[in-house]
């Protein structure tokens, strides 16, 4: 009998990827978005089951995971300028998602996280998203499973990789954060969702975190270079001392309610993601591409004599 798989946060753009790699191998799967959802029709045109529902709410949730053997719970608010609905939505929703795998029987519950977690001084984002990590990891009904990506682009974008590229692009002149040596790993969709799909049939991923990052480790100031030149641009680059660019977010917080600069900004900038993925190679068979690879594959290169100044400016920016 083919397996049922539920999906929240389907309606996003992982999650629609996600429904369609499921379909795909043969499970039957139910959506779940919020009411009046535009992606409802084109989930339903894929074939799965869509029912409405906010995960934040316990009372639209009834039921939803009747008859399902594996939930992925991606359901996730990632910006706001609300600080509350980090809780709410990331914390309490997962709570209100797990209770329901728990009434229904379900048999593998696999939560999506973030390497945000990881952090040493954590975001309101990074700390309702490990309050949901210890809140699956004590669950004892169910077999569960962590993955936490890292930053995530493909060639539509990915929300926070498409924010920081459009700052690199707007000014020719840009003020980073830092001096740019954090270290990242991000991560391209298609092995994201690649690494979910091996899951639900692995049992020997329960109990497990996974390290669901990119193959190549890369510095903040390298990743915003390649990313102009793949845009076939240049710019010159100003570091700004981290204090100064917190002392600057506090006083844009108090005036502004959507500033361009934020403490999370801050720190998703200056902290290490450089997570390794290493135990998800060798039990899942997870080989995600280098940030290069993935890139040229996303963001074809301008050719000719254009990315030859360009690869040498970066080269002359490094040394």
């Amino acid at each position: 009998m083919t397996s049922w798989v539920l999906v929240t946060g389907a309606g996003g753009v992982l999650g629609e990827r996600l429904v369609r790699g499921l379909l795909g191998r043969g499970y039957r799967v139910r959506g779940l978005v919020l009411p009046s959802d535009p992606a409802r029709a084109r989930l339903e045109a894929l074939g799965a089951e869509v029912v409405e529902g906010d995960v934040s709410r316990a009372d639209t949730l009834r039921g939803v995971a009747t008859g399902v053997d594996t939930v992925f719970q991606l359901a996730a608010v990632i910006l706001s300028p609300e600080p509350s609905v980090f809780p709410r939505v990331n914390r309490d929703g997962t709570a209100n998602v797990l209770n329901e795998a728990r009434t229904a029987g379900v048999s593998h519950f696999i939560y999506v996280s973030s390497a945000s977690v990881t952090y040493p001084k954590l975001t309101p984002y990074a700390q309702s998203k490990l309050e949901a990590e210890e809140l699956v990891r004590r669950e004892s009904a169910l077999a569960w499973t962590i993955v936490r990506p890292t930053l995530v682009y493909d060639e539509h974008g990915g929300q926070e990789f498409v924010l920081f590229r459009e700052y690199l692009e707007r000014w020719p002149l840009v003020f980073f954060i830092g001096d740019g040596k954090a270290k990242k790993r991000p991560v391209l969709s298609d092995d994201l969702v690649t690494g979910l799909l091996a899951l639900p049939d692995a049992e020997v991923s329960h109990g497990k975190v996974y390290n669901f990052s990119g193959g190549e480790s890369i510095c903040m100031r390298e990743l915003a270079e390649l990313m102009l030149l793949h845009r076939g641009m240049r710019r010159r680059f100003v570091h700004v001392p981290v204090p100064l660019c917190r002392a600057l977010a506090w006083l844009l917080g108090a005036v502004q309610r959507r500033p361009l600069l934020t403490p999370s900004s801050i720190a998703g900038i200056v902290h290490d993601a450089d997570l390794d993925p290493s135990e998800a190679t060798r039990e899942l068979g997870y080989r995600p591409l280098g940030v290069r690879a993935g890139f040229a594959r996303c963001f074809p290169l301008v050719e000719g004599r254009r990315a030859a100044a360009l690869v040498r400016d970066i080269q002359r920016n490094e040394a």
